[in-house]
């Protein structure tokens, strides 16, 4: 899946075999466009940038299966370093649409949040986007928002050539 966003283009490879509905629920909520203008609400430096609540509050978002889901927490993924593609939750089994991407390794994360995915390419536009000025509740004063997301189904073609694509458009 690419998001397009205004600091550049972030490709995340999907765990399919780890974490199928948590990966079926974020790709089809990025294929049927839920993601598109929705902002990054908290960015906390060398930790995490969030997002995926369409209300830009933390406390939205809904997900595909008509409430929250079940953790998909696998023992051989670990929020290791920078990259790591992870649910947000207010505890356990409380997945919706929101998630964040690692800025560093977390590894008092593991076990609560299911890892579903890796930044494959972009983690320079993660960095930067980390580097936005923020206030007292780690949100951020500009807006930091996905403009699009697209989805590439595996097989249709190399997450490098989406990236490019909307590099170019």
């Amino acid at each position: 899946m690419t998001s397009n966003t205004g600091n550049g283009p972030i490709v995340c490879e999907l765990y399919w075999d780890h974490a199928p509905k948590t990966c079926k629920n974020f790709f089809e909520l990025a294929k049927r466009g839920y993601y598109n203008g929705v902002k990054f609400h908290r960015i906390v430096p060398n930790f995490v940038i969030q997002g995926g609540d369409p209300t830009g509050t933390g406390r939205g978002g809904q997900s595909i299966y008509n409430g929250k889901f079940a953790d998909e927490i696998h023992p051989d993924l670990k929020h290791t370093g920078a990259g790591i593609l992870s649910m947000a939750n207010a505890g356990p089994n409380t997945n919706g649409s929101q998630f964040f991407i690692t800025l560093a390794p977390t590894p008092w994360l593991n076990g609560k949040h299911s890892i579903f995915g890796r930044v494959s390419s972009g983690i320079s536009v993660v960095q930067r986007m980390s580097r936005v000025e923020t206030d007292a509740n780690d949100r951020p004063r500009v807006d930091v928002k996905i403009i699009s997301a697209r989805t590439v189904s595996p097989g249709d073609e190399d997450d490098e050539g989406a990236a490019e694509e909307l590099v170019d458009a």
